[in-house]
């Protein structure tokens, strides 16, 4: 049991995602957690009034299990399989997210500020979540996928976009975080 409880080493947790990407490119799918939107978009009918929804959905079935799985998963692992549900972060990390108003720093994998039900009630913080999603949704659709699709999948198939869209991804985090986040919180 110890084995389920403890996080696993890259040399463990790389080549078993490595095996599933052979197996996804040996069986012609490529993988991404974006473009399961597309396909419940398509579902609940976008099909009708837009041609970029006008595919063969039930192609795409095996990937909306890998989400309902993930979030399964998910919820599994940090409600029972989680002893300290504590981030190890770096303790100066830790200050500086503390001055910026996150308090529930390193206590958990969420901050409370922006992930609690108290805080659909803060225009701020929800204007965050929104905006932010618009923007993730926006990215992922722009960049042509998400950052999954192309580090995980793109980069294992060799595709130049992907390994440019991840160094973008790369150059944007960095951006948010040490220029923008600061400006915002």
């Amino acid at each position: 049991m110890d084995l389920i409880f403890q996080g696993w080493p890259w040399y463990v947790a790389g080549p078993l995602i490595a095996l599933i990407m052979f197996l996804l490119i040996f069986m012609g799918k490529q993988f991404g957690m974006s473009s399961n939107l597309r396909t419940l978009c398509t579902i609940c009918g976008a099909d009708k009034s837009a041609g970029f929804f006008d595919f063969n959905w039930r192609a795409q079935k095996w990937n909306l299990v890998v989400i309902v799985g993930a979030a399964i998963g998910g919820f599994i692992a940090m409600n029972f399989l989680t002893v300290d549900p504590a981030v190890a972060i770096n303790p100066d990390t830790v200050a500086n997210l503390n001055e910026l108003g996150f308090a529930s720093a390193g206590e958990a994998y969420l901050p409370d500020e922006l992930y609690s039900l108290e805080a659909l009630t803060d225009w701020k913080a929800l204007s965050i979540l929104i905006i932010g999603g618009f923007l993730i949704g926006f990215g992922a659709r722009w960049a042509g996928g998400c950052t999954s699709g192309h580090a995980i999948s793109g980069l294992s198939n060799l595709q130049l976009p992907s390994l440019i869209a991840v160094v973008g991804f790369f150059i944007g985090g960095l951006f948010m975080i040490h220029v923008l986040f600061p400006l915002i919180f």
